[in-house]
């Protein structure tokens, strides 16, 4: 399952890359010959696209890699990583969009930009919003928090193309109706995607920083882990669970109590079958570690402190 999920998601990552690639040095050629500073603001950003993918499928690759003697839970935050990256690169590409617009709008308009730059302008928010459903669909299927950000990339892209559509189209109705404060609805239009991109960029780096750090799953998404520990033969207590979410896998820490009478082999094929329940149950889940107590029916109530003063407490 981790292999299709790999080659599934670098298939995804080249698309983007790709797609990008076309995308921006079709919207370059096309701002430059008919001087839309817009469309020239949205080739840049399709161009910070190619790296932002790039760092996408470095991250995937870098997950991939088993566990080793530095990463003994695996490398599963390389993604979260490559999240970062994509949305530092979107804040960096959405300063530049703004100051570049700015410095336009500031200089001068004379003109308006020429009618076919809104072709590729079409062109570029259907592909884009294929891209982003594209990514997205699976970025949720495989739960890597990379592909996920790099569709809302791509979501980003939509709105600030329909935005340069329509700061490029009142620019040429401008130049038809010989109305030259129109033409600078095309800057205008520039600077509302510098907008769109610092939003969202700030928005999936607070995302990503979050899932970058150990971040616990809350109580809500643990019942279901809880109550398939509580179904396996021996268990006769939950003492504490905790799910750590490490890329897109999560790791669990449980700790079990079992009758104290039993043999130590006894209770640890028990922890066992919580272990192996769990992994098989779950596929999201990729490793387990169990602490098998003694059941003690007045915990947590009763002060066992007291009780042994000179001994530190089996239940910890």
């Amino acid at each position: 399952m981790s292999d299709q999920r790999f080659e599934k998601a670098q298939f995804a990552a080249w698309v983007g890359i790709i797609g990008n690639i076309a995308l921006a040095v079709m919207k370059g050629i096309v701002g430059w010959l008919s001087g839309s500073k817009a469309l020239l603001a949205d080739a840049a950003n399709s161009a910070s696209d190619v790296a932002g993918s790039a760092a996408v499928l470095i991250g995937l690759k870098a997950a991939k890699r088993p566990p080793d003697e530095d990463h003994p839970y695996g490398h599963g935050k390389a993604e979260s990583v490559s999240a970062v990256i994509v949305s530092v690169l979107l804040l960096l590409v959405g300063l530049e969009i703004g100051y570049n617009s700015v410095k336009s709008i500031f200089g001068g308009v004379g003109e308006a930009p020429k009618e076919f730059a809104l072709v590729a302008i079409g062109i570029s928010i259907v592909v884009k919003e294929f891209l982003f459903q594209y990514n997205f669909r699976l970025g949720k299927k495989l739960s890597s928090h990379a592909l996920i950000a790099s569709a809302w990339d791509h979501r980003t892209d939509v709105m600030s193309s329909v935005a340069v559509l329509i700061g490029v189209g009142g620019a040429v109705l401008g130049g038809y109706t010989n109305q030259p404060m129109l033409f600078y609805l095309d800057p205008v239009a520039g600077l509302f995607v510098a907008f769109l991109v610092l939003r969202m960029g700030y928005k999936l780096v607070k995302g990503s920083i979050h899932t970058t750090i150990d971040h616990v799953l809350h109580q809500e998404e643990t019942e279901e882990l809880l109550e398939t520990a509580l179904r396996v033969k021996g268990v006769i207590a939950v003492n504490d669970l905790r799910a750590r979410e490490h890329g897109h896998y999560v790791i669990v820490d449980i700790k079990i109590s079992v009758n104290p009478k039993i043999t130590v082999i006894e209770g640890h094929d028990i922890g066992k079958s919580v272990k192996h329940q769990l992994l098989t149950k779950f596929s999201h889940v990729s490793d387990v570690f169990v602490h098998v107590n003694p059941y003690d029916p007045g915990y947590p109530y009763k002060d066992v402190d007291s009780e042994h003063p000179d001994f530190p407490t089996l239940l910890h």
